[in-house]
């Protein structure tokens, strides 16, 4: 049984191939001994950047596709649906979203320096916005910056920074108005996209329980020295900027974990058919049928809303409700999935041979990150249903 994501047009349908096959090179073998060892993934993350992918929604002048949200959905549900799983999605995660604010608020220097070699796949970059005392209450943040002549000195901590251990440039969202000076909470803060200068910034990895071919990172910020250059748009409206991101990161971490979520249940589906006990294959069982039936409706569902969710940015139109709900429903249906395989194979799905123990691990950090599941429905009860805001 092979899934494939849904493609309507020949554009779509090339996008989905033409990623495939490169993500076909890259086998289960391959990301099981990333995984073990703790090894980012450089090969595939080149080859996906020789395939020109790493810019698939970055403007056509820097090098990009100037493709929309759900030519980059499509494309990270296939990378998703590969043996590389979430982890082959986090090593590229950051190049389709992250730059979002350099496009729309960069000026046209910023966005030769800095967008062309993140889409030629030439520097990596981290996205340093969590910490450790504010989690999602992005108006708490602690990291200061302080323009001191013709540059910014930073001192503060980040949590929960990928691929940090191997990045050249850090996307930072720092604190240039202290809270107490602003009219609203939501002012005062400022992003940067700068060297990361390891002779200021310590990155102590997390260990942790799963996408270990993907580093975490705390990060300690000590005088790290930022250009005034290196700032992007104006001073004090780095957390409105934030907000033109978070949108299509939920729509393309929903389509990854959508993929995630059907190559478990196409493992499980197989191994129903081909395991035999008591003279049968087990998946002539309804209590092994129907959790698999289920995982199919649950994963149809989610990728239909994502995929209005991806129309609806891309056209446009307002798509809060719609891109938090695809993460929510997603990310559920991927946890579903991939217990519900690890299950149907027994002992030998905690067996790492099989790969869902690997995909199972992988699906619980889908659920906390980039949102949690609590938080989105406080947001759609606040904002769709017109409940009062709860926290």
């Amino acid at each position: 049984m092979e899934f494939q994501a849904l493609a309507r047009t020949p554009e779509q349908i090339a996008v989905r191939d033409a990623v495939k096959a490169i993500c076909d090179k890259f086998d289960d073998a391959y990301w099981r001994e990333r995984d073990r060892t703790g090894t980012f993934p450089h090969e595939f993350t080149k080859a996906m950047a020789e395939g020109g992918w790493l810019g698939i929604a970055m403007p056509e002048e820097f090098g990009g596709a100037g493709l929309g949200v759900t030519e980059a959905a499509i494309m990270m549900q296939v990378v998703g649906n590969s043996a590389g799983a979430f982890a082959a999605c986090s090593s590229i995660h950051i190049n389709i979203f992250g730059p979002h604010a350099i496009v729309v608020h960069g000026t046209p220097e910023q966005k030769e320096r800095m967008l062309r070699p993140l889409i030629e796949g030439k520097i990596r970059a981290c996205f340093g916005v969590t910490e450790p005392d504010a989690g999602l209450d992005t108006t708490k943040l602690k990291t200061r910056a302080v323009l001191k002549g013709d540059r910014y000195i930073v001192h503060g901590r980040k949590m929960w920074i990928s691929t940090a251990q191997i990045a050249d440039k850090i996307m930072l969202i720092a604190r240039t108005t202290p809270v107490e000076e602003c009219k609203r909470p939501t002012d005062g803060l400022s992003i940067f996209f700068t060297d990361f200068d390891r002779s200021k910034i310590e990155a102590r990895e997390v260990h942790k329980m799963g996408r270990a071919a993907v580093d975490s990172n705390a990060l300690f910020i000590d005088g790290l020295e930022i250009p005034v250059e290196d700032r992007i748009g104006e001073e004090g409206r780095g957390f409105y900027y934030l907000l033109d991101s978070l949108n299509p990161e939920r729509i393309l971490n929903a389509a990854e974990v959508i993929g995630i979520g059907r190559r478990a249940l196409a493992k499980a589906t197989q191994y129903a058919k081909d395991r035999v006990v008591f003279g049968r294959p087990i998946g002539m069982n309804q209590s092994i049928q129907h959790p698999l039936a289920e995982s199919w409706s649950e994963l149809m569902a989610a990728e239909l809303m994502t995929l209005r969710a991806a129309e609806l940015y891309d056209s446009g139109k307002p798509c809060g409700a719609e891109a938090n709900a695809a993460k929510y429903l997603a990310a559920d249906a991927n946890f579903n999935a991939c217990d519900r395989a690890v299950r149907t194979h027994g002992g030998m799905g905690y067996a790492s041979e099989f790969d869902v123990e690997r995909y199972f691990r992988e699906a619980v950090g889908t659920r906390l990150a980039p949102v949690s599941r609590e938080l989105v429905l406080c947001y759609l009860a606040e904002r769709v249903l017109g409940l009062p805001k709860s926290y």
